[in-house]
């Protein structure tokens, strides 16, 4: 939601800039009435085309792997701290038993363990959080890298002044003779497994 009002503000300069463009360029005289009076033209040279990012991420063969790979390393992620506080929670556990035969340097020997296991988890903690942060914008990068590459492939002939991704809440309305997802989704699924 964060990065809706940055998208929405570019999107819009971009609009206008185009409806500015396209109102000027077919105006030979404009005077104050000729622009007032003068309706925008659309010409057939300029073309936007979308892809439902939400549809791509469900087929497209890499990304899936992606996400897959991501799923697993956090899960492992996962279990080697619970391991951890497990562990942690046996010492303690292991100390209170004890609690009442301990002599006083036991006692405070049995504090500071636990106090240094408590930080060692909690550096564990945010270490393996950052890179999971990490390891997922790398590899969600190279995803839209490949996907930037491919749209310049496919638009090679220049057919669309724009190529967008259509997230929810980004677009109010939209034709769907411009929608290509289907032949991104196959484009890049083919070129993912020719890579292979």
């Amino acid at each position: 939601m964060k990065n809706f009002t940055p998208v929405l503000n570019i999107i819009l300069c971009i609009a206008v800039a185009i409806l500015f463009y396209l109102h000027f360029a077919n105006c030979k005289k404009c005077t104050p009435s000729a622009i007032s009076n003068s309706p925008v033209k659309f010409t057939n040279s300029f073309k936007i085309a979308y892809f439902e990012m939400d549809s791509l991420q469900s087929n497209f063969d890499y990304y899936k792997q992606i996400a897959k790979e991501l799923g697993n390393s956090e899960q492992q992620k996962r279990s080697d701290l619970a391991s951890k506080k497990d562990a942690y929670v046996a010492k303690v556990k292991e100390y209170q038993s004890k609690g009442q035969s301990m002599s006083q340097a036991d006692m405070a020997k049995a504090q500071q363990d636990i106090a240094q296991r408590e930080r060692d988890y909690q550096q564990d903690e945010q270490a393996k959080s950052q890179e999971m942060q990490e390891e997922s914008f790398k590899k969600i990068q190279d995803v839209k890298k490949k996907i930037e590459a491919y749209l310049k492939e496919y638009n090679k002939d220049k057919t669309y002044s724009f190529i967008i991704s259509n997230s929810s809440d980004l677009l109010y309305y939209k034709d769907s003779a411009y929608n290509i997802t289907n032949d991104l989704i196959k484009g890049l699924n083919e070129q993912y497994k020719n890579k292979k």
